[in-house]
């Protein structure tokens, strides 16, 4: 039952468990007025904070199923109301005041989720900042390529940002805890209380309590609905990141056809053109087919579905200046601007874009019909990357809104529009995915990919840096998520061989969606048809497909909210039980230990409790316990559960790979 009790101060319980704590020595709630400059670089936001007055709200009112907190003029009113297992609080602040919020501790507890986060799943004692941005720093990069590698020094959680941060967490002791708030804030999860500060005062805050992980999930998928996907065509093989143009894209396809690959879509993001930089390959930001590079693409795209390939796209919320559909959307006043009216341009590595106004609907209405129903639905396309969306600067001009209060929205409004422009179109199987994301960003992208890594094996942004971001995305409400197999930024010497690039496509194997990347140098790196990879992506893609009956069990598990792709201490349902913070359940009875370190060709492996199989070998292991498992290329550590029903899958997909000699 949920009560109020006034011991000492005030408190919100449910069944004797306080939920809320207020005391005049430890506020509830603070008012606080900061003055902040943002100065933005290609997506990176430094941001400058100076605290004007901070206002504890020590003073309580208690009237029905509300309470007023408030001090010195300023005030918080909360209405409280009863959840399954909690209660949701609505929070009423002041306008131009933002606020904190305290809520206490567990000893020992852990804390995961925050949306996107790359360097921990546990973010006890760390501070997580919310505000949507570029994950990647060039300054990483160029450390990378100059320094010997044992110079490098691997970044720490606070000087990672996140594509897709959300105020959502979960505790192994048994808490979830959502805001409902748009603005820039952040987290601190300190030894005697959680800070949560925002620049406004949220709409709302949920707390609830569960006695695991899955029903702690529930409650995730009851404050926002996931409408998550993907077709089954997605789960018939590979998807090969190919560019190039047409007849390049079609060579290399019917080449890994007819080497024996299950290749079910390949993935051409110049397909509008192809824009050379310092930086290595990018793409022409046009959102039309270049005829010179793609001559008869429909006619190409016609050419793979006759052999059971899809072909994919590429569009983000840009355009790039100079281009025909910068100049149209320019006169038509569809792009951003600055306040001396003049269009606000958006440098990315070399280049400048202008972006398109989200709030003018009609630049929505017309990035639907024109450049993604009209552009490549027309066409034959049956998927794309959303890319993007977390650029918006806070001093531009919108046609509608507050660009400060939109920033950490945009990405959800650019999933939404790629959404919306699919339902209206009316093909069921047709996809897209993201990079960036906020709260509500399941209700509308199909399935999220972990952005930009590095094509190395570092912690913070290389290849192992994809699990924690499942991880805390999954505890976040977003439950379908890949990865750029491959990773994607390269310079100089960061560049991924042969044996990186299998390593990476292993994980992709036993997880939702193989995608790989070419990445932005594709000359520099090993590809999927490299002589040293090409058995290793036979092998691994028909392992893939003939995962397929299981892997459409663990989509529709997500679509529920349980994410498909799970840390290892989730079924024990206590952070405690952890081993192996990169290692990680795909659905339920699966369980695969990647190997994240150069050279190793053994892995050391602790597998959770239960009865386990090898998927390679057929040898039965007891759980609770750690072995050093064999790891050769191509063939991962991964086992799946003794008593699984999917178990006559799971030796199908083993003698799907074939006798390729590895």
């Amino acid at each position: 039952m949920l009560e109020t009790c006034m011991n000492g101060g005030w408190a919100l319980c449910l069944d004797g468990r306080e939920l809320v704590r207020h005391r005049q020595d430890a506020p509830f709630a603070v008012a606080v007025r900061q003055e902040k400059d943002y100065k933005s670089s290609r997506g990176t936001v430094k941001v400058t904070v100076r605290e004007a007055e901070r206002i504890p709200l020590t003073d309580i009112e208690q009237s029905g199923g509300s309470v007023t907190f408030s001090a010195a003029g300023h005030t918080l009113r909360v209405e409280y109301s009863p959840l399954p297992g909690g209660a949701e609080l609505r929070l009423s602040g002041e306008a131009g005041w933002g606020c904190e919020f305290s809520l206490p501790a567990v000893r020992g507890e852990a804390v995961f989720g925050g949306g996107e986060q790359y360097r921990k799943v546990n973010l006890r004692g760390e501070t997580v900042v919310n505000f949507v941005s570029e994950h990647i720093k060039a300054s990483t990069i160029v450390e990378k390529a100059l320094l010997p590698a044992p110079l490098y020094r691997e970044k720490s959680h606070a000087e990672i940002g996140s594509y897709a941060p959300m105020p959502v967490f979960v505790t192994d002791g048994g808490r979830f805890i959502a805001f409902d708030a748009d603005s820039d804030g952040r987290a601190v999860f300190g030894e005697r209380a959680y800070v949560f500060a925002f620049d406004a005062c949220p709409r709302a805050l949920k707390i609830q309590t569960g006695s695991s992980y899955e029903e702690l999930a529930g409650h995730a998928a009851a404050n926002v609905p996931n409408r998550q996907y993907i077709p089954g065509w997605c789960m018939d093989g590979m998807i090969l990141g190919v560019q190039g143009g047409t007849q390049t894209v079609l060579d290399k396809t019917f080449a890994m056809l007819d080497a024996g690959a299950k290749i079910c879509g390949v993935w051409s993001q110049d397909w509008s053109g192809e824009n050379r930089t310092v930086m290595g390959k990018q793409v022409w930001w046009n959102w039309e087919a270049d005829e010179t590079l793609y001559p008869g693409l429909r006619g190409a795209i016609e050419k793979l579905r006759a052999r059971g390939v899809r072909f994919l796209a590429y569009i983000n919320p840009y355009l790039v200046k100079g281009s025909r559909l910068y100049e149209q959307c320019a006169a038509a006043g569809y792009l951003i601007r600055r306040r001396d009216g003049s269009i606000y341009h958006i440098k990315s590595t070399t280049f400048d874009a202008g972006m398109l106004d989200l709030t003018n609907p009609e630049a929505v209405r017309f990035t639907k019909d024109v450049l993604i129903k009209q552009n490549m639905l027309a066409l034959g396309v049956s998927g794309w990357m959303a890319d993007f969306g977390e650029y918006l600067p806070v001093d531009c001009v919108l046609h509608d809104g507050d660009p400060a209060q939109l920033h950490n929205r945009w990405p959800v409004m650019w999933a939404k529009l790629n959404r919306e422009a699919i339902e209206e179109y009316g093909d069921e199987d047709v996809m897209f995915f993201t990079r960036s994301g906020y709260l509500g960003i399941q209700q509308y992208a199909p399935i999220l990919w972990n952005g930009d890594q590095h094509t190395d094996y570092t912690r913070d942004y290389g290849m192992p840096c994809i699990m924690p971001a499942c991880f805390s995305l999954g505890f976040s409400g977003v439950t379908m998520v890949h990865w750029d197999i491959g990773g994607f930024f390269s310079f100089g010497k960061l560049r991924r061989d042969d044996e990186l690039f299998t390593r990476w496509l292993e994980a992709g194997a036993f997880s939702l969606m193989m995608r790989s990347h070419e990445s932005i140098r594709p000359w520099a790196n090993s590809q999927f048809d490299a002589p040293g990879v090409l058995p290793h992506t036979v092998a691994l893609t028909r392992v893939h497909a003939a995962l397929k009956p299981y892997i459409e069990k663990c989509a529709g598990d997500a679509s529920r909210g349980i994410p498909a792709i799970r840390p290892d201490f989730w079924a024990a349902g206590s952070y405690a039980a952890s081993r192996d913070e990169y290692a990680y359940f795909f659905g339920g009875d699966m369980f695969v230990a990647p190997v994240i370190e150069k050279g190793a060709r053994s892995w050391r492996v602790y597998l959770p409790a239960g009865e386990w199989v090898h998927f390679w070998t057929g040898a039965e292991y007891a759980g609770g316990d750690e072995y050093t498992v064999a790891a050769p290329l191509g063939r991962p550590p991964v086992f799946w559960r003794r008593n699984s029903e999917f178990a006559d899958v799971f030796n199908a997909a083993r003698e799907a790979a074939g006798t390729i000699k590895l």
